[in-house]
């Protein structure tokens, strides 16, 4: 189910390390719901998603696409991966579910300005960990991706 908009995702990573995206309709600060939805506001959310994270002492690396994730060598050093659903070519879903059905077990975030209780429900019996809605709080996102870190055994740094 591809994403209908021709926005391009965004990924960010931090734990061990993490890996974050964000959505099509508009890129979201942790801390705003603002966004034109281009491709600058998608490298704005990587560098803010980077910034959150990298503040309180993970390590972290974006990407501009599932595909180019999944094409990477850190795979094995991603402690949690925080990402959107509503992205272009593979979306936040269809990830989830391909690393699932591969064995990949990284602890996954959602995070989605088009959350509702199915995306919700299915995204946790994917395999999500959590699943925040945008606009969210940089804390409710630290608290999760620790949780999640933390149920992987990872640590930060």
């Amino acid at each position: 189910m591809p994403a209908s908009s021709s926005h391009a995702p965004t990924w960010t990573t931090a734990g061990r390390k993490i890996r974050a995206t964000r959505t099509q309709s508009g890129a979201r600060t942790p801390a705003s719901t603002s966004g034109s939805g281009d491709r600058s506001d998608d490298e704005s959310l990587r560098r803010s998603l980077k910034n959150l994270l990298g503040s309180v002492g993970f390590r972290v690396e974006t990407f501009a696409s599932a595909e180019a994730f999944l094409q990477s060598a850190h795979q094995e050093q991603t402690g949690c991966l925080v990402l959107d659903l509503r992205m272009p070519g593979l979306n936040g879903f269809e990830l989830l579910r391909h690393m699932s059905g591969t064995g990949v077990r990284i602890p996954v975030i959602i995070l989605t300005a088009h959350g509702d209780d199915e995306a919700r429900q299915r995204s946790l019996q994917a395999g999500a960990v959590a699943f925040l809605g945008k606009p969210f709080k940089g804390n409710a996102l630290l608290d999760a991706v620790r949780s999640a870190l933390g149920q992987s055994g990872a640590r930060p740094g």
